[in-house]
């Protein structure tokens, strides 16, 4: 089944995310905030970098993985983030999966997020969330697992101001779910149908752990400088 085309790329998506944010920050009582943008690495960093530079911001990353079973790797039973937050799926579904697998499946994710984010480590500006808005950007949601337990960990750990989610595209059904979990929800586009987030790019490409890594080193050397204080 075909889909009518949305975004040309991730960064032609995020040029257009980023006036969907300015444009939100600049009315009523937005306009004097200072945020920090969160990517959910890889494929989510080319999609950021417009919308951290429209805004002037850092741009930091934050790591969360889904959790799946051994015999269906595509299906989501949960997310968990690099400290350990977890977010899990549908109580009816978790049911039908053991203890035993769960904290396995669970462990496994988590190993694969603290690698990724070890991977990063040196690439990621020095901020503190403390007291400012962050806005958590992907490249198109499907399920929400990985950006619904992000926000959870954003809100339990980083002790930001507001939590915002953003992304070019999502499922309208979904709307309602994230938006309980943030202050700010921005959606380009909520198409339907809605079968995978690549469906609506026309050009989709894995982005690399190198080129992530690139996208990000080469935007945050104007903040290496400077970081925030945390006085």
């Amino acid at each position: 089944m075909s889909q009518t085309i949305l975004f040309t790329d991730r960064l032609s998506a995020g040029e257009q995310l980023a006036q969907l944010v300015s444009q939100e920050i600049s009315q009523g009582s937005n306009r004097a905030i200072s945020p920090i943008v969160y990517a959910l690495p890889r494929g989510a960093i080319p999609v950021a970098i417009p919308v951290a530079r429209k805004l002037k911001c850092p741009l930091d990353i934050i790591v969360a993985k889904k959790i799946t079973t051994f015999s269906n790797r595509e299906l989501a039973i949960g997310a968990v983030t690099t400290d350990g937050n977890v977010l899990w799926s549908s109580p009816k579904l978790l049911k039908r999966i053991s203890c035993d697998l769960l904290n396995e499946s669970r462990s496994l994710a988590l190993e694969k997020a603290l690698t990724q984010e070890s991977q990063f480590a040196s690439y990621r500006p020095q901020v503190n969330a403390e007291g400012d808005p962050t806005i958590i950007i992907d490249d198109g949601i499907a399920t929400g697992m990985t950006i619904l337990a992000a926000a959870e960990a954003i809100k339990a750990n980083h002790q930001a101001a507001q939590v915002w989610i953003a992304s070019p595209v999502a499922p309208r059904p979904l709307l309602p779910e994230l938006n309980q979990s943030c202050n700010r929800l921005l959606i380009l586009e909520t198409p339907s149908p809605f079968l995978s987030v690549s469906r609506f790019y026309l050009h989709f490409d894995q982005v690399t752990t190198s080129v992530a890594l690139d996208y990000l080193q080469q935007y945050n050397q104007q903040f290496s400088a400077a970081p925030k204080s945390n006085v």
